[in-house]
């Protein structure tokens, strides 16, 4: 086996993976939480879209100047190790391997498990599920366990037999989830203005929806899942053709395509269905008055593939996680993990380890998110923490964490970068910084003492990472 990834991506592989990773389950998945949390506040609702895009696209540009810097085989763990430190980058590197990919990975196979079974059973109402439909068994039915793992395994081994036809595969993807999102876009708006529904949407809010606290903070925050997964696409950094050129033009390019399509596919749903219909049963009914019944359902076979999109570049991450590590003699067992197949030029050994991390925090999210196995223990008994629900929500609260190490890279390159205009070393590195203590504070905020469970399963898993840093220090 050798060592080295070679360049087999252009730019518009490069373009529809930034734009295939981050546009899938969230923007059909979270336009019905963020009106939720703003109780069926549309203008609201939009802002939180805008700020989280503005906070994504200030973060792009930032990193967008240190792509044109520094290549090696793993985009940010790159840029934290040479404009923070080796340390630094090394426990980025163990927090994206162990935590953000795998988390991240897993809801989107057991989401488009999700919505295959929501299609399924919306054309046979009749299909024998273990658990019926109506009683969730698409959602946490063994069907959809048993598809959600499928799935992964899929996404797996097409990443490690062949990346080029994954390359392919997140393309295909990218075409195909835009159609129901241009559709709803254009024809939703339309279809809104001409039967006053739109306007209506932006002066009435719907009934039952109380809110709490800071709504505003709260969508941001819930907007942070369907925004993230750009800076995923920064570890084909080795294998992308010209990627000083290139990375940053995609990132860009690509972070631009994503803030316009949502804002006007929001929009264009609000057209579609009044804030009540959205709010208690999401983006369908919308589909399903402008489209008509049979199209309508067809949206969860469009949302699926979207699903799987997303999943493919995830795992993308996944499988060269490990390797990133192990390229710098770090993590466990370097020799082994830092290997490249000679047939498929992947790191298979790096790609069996990220996939079992993807199994371990799926069984995670199924038993506390889904089923509800944990939703009743408690722990730490006769202390205040006693009343804490023992699960956190593993599809935003590592994205936050990723924007708060985020901060400590911005901060250096502002020291370090002395080459750069004031633009470039100044304005755009402080806006991001202040975008990304805005997620911060927002998920404190919204996610209150879930927060607590995650950062003590944080830092028991990056205590472990210490034991694999080189020299144990």
């Amino acid at each position: 086996m050798e060592n080295k990834l070679e360049k087999k991506y252009g730019l518009f592989t490069a373009i529809c993976m930034v734009v295939g990773i981050v546009v899938g389950s969230g923007v059909f998945f979270k336009a019905q939480v963020i009106l939720q949390k703003t109780g069926g506040d549309m203008p609201l609702g939009i802002l939180a879209w805008l700020i989280g895009g503005a906070i994504m696209i200030v973060c792009i540009l930032a990193f967008s100047a240190m792509a044109q810097k520094y290549e090696k085989v793993n985009g940010i763990v790159d840029y934290a190790e040479a404009i923070v430190g080796r340390r630094y980058g090394y426990y980025i590197g163990w927090f994206l391997s162990t935590i953000y990919y795998p988390t991240l990975t897993s809801a989107l196979a057991w989401l488009s498990a999700r919505y295959t079974l929501v299609f399924v059973t919306s054309v046979d109402p009749d299909f024998p599920l273990i658990v019926p439909a109506e009683a969730g068994g698409c959602i946490i039915g063994p069907e959809c366990l048993a598809l959600m793992l499928f799935y992964m395994v899929c996404a797996y081994a097409v990443n490690a037999l062949s990346p080029k036809l994954a390359g392919k595969f997140q393309v295909a993807t990218t075409v195909i989830k835009f159609v129901p999102l241009a559709l709803m876009a254009v024809v939703g708006i339309i279809f809104g203005l001409a039967n006053g529904m739109l306007t209506n949407n932006f002066t009435t809010p719907a009934v039952g929806y109380e809110v709490a606290g800071s709504p505003l903070f709260a969508a941001v925050c819930a907007t942070s899942f369907a925004y993230e997964g750009w800076i995923i696409a920064t570890s084909i950094n080795a294998e992308l053709k010209d990627s000083k050129r290139n990375l940053p033009k995609a990132l860009l390019i690509g972070g631009l395509i994503i803030v316009a399509t949502y804002i006007l596919y929001y929009i264009g749903v609000a057209g579609g269905a009044t804030n009540q219909e959205l709010c208690d049963s999401g983006a369908t009914a919308a589909f399903i008055n402008v489209f008509g019944n049979v199209l309508g359902n067809i949206l969860n076979l469009f949302i699926a593939i979207s699903c799987m999109g997303t999943m493919n570049g995830l795992m993308l991450g996944c499988c060269r996680g490990p390797y990133s590590l192990a390229a710098r003699g770090e993590g466990p067992h370097p020799e082994l993990f830092g290997q490249v197949d000679k047939v498929s030029n992947l790191p298979n050994n790096s790609a069996i380890l990220g996939l079992f991390y993807c199994a371990a925090w799926g069984l995670y999210f199924y038993l506390s998110n889904l089923a509800g196995t944990w939703s009743h223990a408690v722990a730490f008994v006769g202390t205040p923490f006693e009343s804490v629900i023992f699960f956190f929500d593993p599809t935003e609260l590592p994205i936050i964490t990723i924007y708060a190490l985020y901060i400590p890279i911005f901060i250096n390159w502002m020291k370090k970068a002395t080459d750069e205009s004031a633009l470039r070393r100044y304005v755009i590195p402080a806006l991001a910084i202040c975008g990304s203590i805005f997620m911060v504070v927002a998920c404190l905020i919204g996610h209150k003492m879930g927060n607590f469970w995650y950062l003590l399963t944080f830092a028991v898993i990056m205590l472990i990472g210490k034991r694999f840093a080189k020299n144990n220090a």
